[in-house]
């Protein structure tokens, strides 16, 4: 425990979300226009290279945006589209999504999230880069 009720919260919502318990994604930073999301890296992540896939990268930079985007515009949040580009294959122990707002207003966020893996030595590498918008969701509308 942490102690940290925002942060706590944003664990127990992450892990309603049964594909986040899948790929094993724990939120370790929230708060402030920032969230951090951490995938350890398993066999059963990587592609037919030895790389993790993708799919995995799109996965954690889109989650976290969308949490990052919540510390600004509240709870109820879905993201609108985000861009990634790939820059060099994952390989590492642990891959970390960081992601900080970049703009917010009332209804809408630009999110930043660099997507880095860890090695065995603990040195990061910068495998991509993802940004998009999050919209502030209204529950009373369809």
């Amino acid at each position: 425990m942490t102690g940290d009720p925002a942060l706590e919260l944003a664990r127990k919502v992450l892990d309603s979300q049964p594909f986040s318990r899948l790929v094993g994604a724990r939120v370790t930073a929230f708060g402030e226009g920032r969230a951090i999301l951490e995938v350890d890296v398993r066999p059963d992540l990587l592609q037919q290279n030895g790389f993790l896939h993708g799919g995995v990268l799109s996965y954690a930079a889109d989650n976290a945006l969308t949490f990052a985007a919540g510390t600004a515009l509240g709870p109820a949040v879905l993201t609108a589209g985000f861009s990634i580009q790939y820059m060099r294959p994952a390989v590492g122990r642990t891959l970390v999504a960081r992601a900080s707002v970049v703009h917010a207003g009332r209804r809408q966020a630009v999110v930043r999230c660099d997507l880095l893996t860890v090695g065995e030595g603990d040195e990061e590498t910068l495998c991509a880069v993802a940004q998009g918008t999050v919209l502030a969701a209204d529950p009373a509308r369809d």
